[in-house]
């Protein structure tokens, strides 16, 4: 109900002032709001396509409604970046060119997280979505690191940064309205972990196992 009552349009945020703005920066201002929205991009584009696999693994009809409305978040999440990138950043392109272009930005750490770490758990997923490790641990690393984690961090520094300097707005707007979607998602994944380990107890051990593995890339 609240994924269809906040519904937002990726395509009506007001970037005119972006483009202004973007023009007159330069430097290190520049240099790391580059940054920024390339990690976003790149970012974004890896857990909308890592995802169907979460979807086929659901457990009921309910949980299936609301996998398939966060899948349909994250390609609108991944339309807004992209087009953030045609109007303000470079000249249009597909998507996946934007992509490319912005995973040379990207750090090793950053690669371990989202190219590796979360492909290899979502194909072992797609391969057995009965298995309830798999999914335990799939939604340990998507909700809780790449969402609860990575998401909330990079929320809070960015759109702090940018209101402090007066920066971007239709960018802190869009941004703003996405972080709203991920607050669900998390509590998707919290409602999940939690129902899973009480089914379980053992299944805790696959949530410390992932955490454990992943913590030394999410800190660099």
């Amino acid at each position: 109900r609240h994924w269809e009552d906040e519904q937002w349009n990726p395509f009506a945020v007001e970037l005119e002032r972006d483009r202004e703005q973007w023009q007159e920066l330069s430097g290190e201002d520049r240099d790391l709001v580059f940054w920024v929205l390339s990690s976003l991009m790149v970012a974004e584009e890896r857990i909308t396509t890592k995802f169907s696999g979460l979807v086929g693994a659901h457990g009921s009809e309910e949980e299936a409604t609301f996998l398939a409305t966060q899948q349909v978040d994250e390609a609108r999440h991944m339309q807004f970046y992209a087009r953030f990138q045609d109007e303000v950043v470079a000249d249009p392109a597909a998507i996946g060119a934007h992509v490319e272009r912005a995973r040379t930005q990207t750090s090793p750490a950053f690669r371990a997280i989202f190219d590796e770490a979360l492909v290899a758990a979502h194909e072992q997923l797609v391969a057995s979505p009965a298995d309830a490790a798999a999914k335990v641990r799939f939604v340990t690393l998507y909700h809780q690191v790449l969402e609860g984690t990575l998401g909330l961090t990079s929320f809070n520094f960015v759109t702090s940064y940018l209101q402090r300097e007066s920066l971007l707005p239709g960018f802190v707007e869009g941004y703003s309205k996405i972080h709203h979607d991920e607050q669900r998602h998390i509590g998707y994944g919290t409602w999940y972990l939690r129902d899973a380990v009480a089914r379980d107890p053992a299944l805790g051990d696959e949530v410390r196992a992932t955490l454990r593995a992943l913590l030394p890339a999410v800190a660099e």
